[in-house]
This record gives structure tokens, sequence and C-alpha cells, in this order.
């Protein structure tokens, strides 16, 4: 029996975050979502708005037999800049901030301790701005946002963004992936 846990992300646009991870080997599913706002099944538009104080999110269910929470997050300080303070490139709004939602206290514990490694190590010239909170106000993307850069190879957006960092990341990963 598989041992599924959650990890909820935000790193910027999730098409990204989600594209990845759901190439990865042990991750059973990456959803697009919205999480830690004040209003109840917020639309991508209200999201992006700015107003309603939830980050795009992607929540990995993922297999811990297979792998860890601490893979996880190495995967995702991989995928986006952790420095840059609610924006990733040219996204940029509190929506695109980088956060860590745990979901109990050893996530909580093992986030904080990357986070200290990733700045004694200096991989970033900048301090991680990386939030770590407590999941709260978890909500699932529209179904058009699911899977979205896949069905949508055409978009400007994911042609010029989604598309290179998916290739580094497929490139930096190649023995993870599925």
């Amino acid at each position: 029996m598989a041992n599924i846990q959650q990890a909820t992300l935000a790193g910027g646009c999730f098409w990204c975050l989600e594209s990845a991870f759901n190439s990865v080997e042990g991750i059973q599913s990456a959803y697009s979502g919205y999480a830690a706002g004040h209003v109840d099944n917020p639309t991508y538009e209200q999201v992006c708005s700015g107003s309603t104080g939830h980050a795009e999110v992607v929540r990995v269910n993922f297999d811990e037999d297979k792998i860890s929470y601490r893979d996880v997050l190495e995967i995702f300080f991989a995928l986006h800049n952790p420095t840059q303070l609610n924006r990733q490139g040219n996204d940029v709004g509190s929506q695109y901030r980088s956060a860590i939602f745990y979901h109990n206290d050893e996530q909580k514990k093992l986030a904080e301790e990357i986070i200290t490694e990733v700045e004694e190590q200096k991989i970033w010239p900048d301090p991680v701005v990386t939030e770590v909170t407590q999941i709260n106000n978890y909500y699932q993307a529209e179904d058009y946002h699911q899977d979205y850069f896949s069905k949508n190879p055409q978009n400007q957006y994911c042609n010029m963004v989604v598309a290179p960092k998916l290739a580094k990341f497929k490139q930096n990963f190649a023995s993870r992936l599925k």
C-alpha cells in the first residue's frame, strides 16, 4: 500500500510547478490551486487581482516510500527563485510569492531546515524569502488550469516561460523522471 502524503507549495505561476511535479517518479498527482487567502472559492481572476490574499499553489500528492518530502522540497527550490519577494520573473504580486504551506509539524521542521541550508550554502546571492505557513483556505483551481501546459502548448506564456523552465528541469532531474 502506498504511503501518500501531501505538500502544498507556491513558487510563482502554478502551471510551471504542476507540469514539473507531474513528471517526477513518486508523485501521484499535482494540482493547481489557491491557498492562504481570505475569500472562499476564489476565481483565477480574483486571485490574479491580488486582492484575495491567496497564492497560486500546487498541491502535490506523493508516495513517501518512493520520494521523500525533503526531495519534494529540493525540487521545489530548484524550480523557482526563492529570493524574489511577491514575484517570479515578470509575474508580480503576492499571489506569486514563494511559500511552503506545511501540513504537519514535521513538514514545518524540514522546510525550515532546508531554507537554513540553502542560505548557509549561499546558493542564491540574496536572502531566501520563502514563507513557511500552516496550510489554510486551500481551493483547487478551475478545471482548465489542471495540466494546462500540456493542453495549451500554443499559449505564448507556455512557450516563453513554462517550456524553457520545464526543459531545464527535465535536464537537471532526468534520473528522477517517470
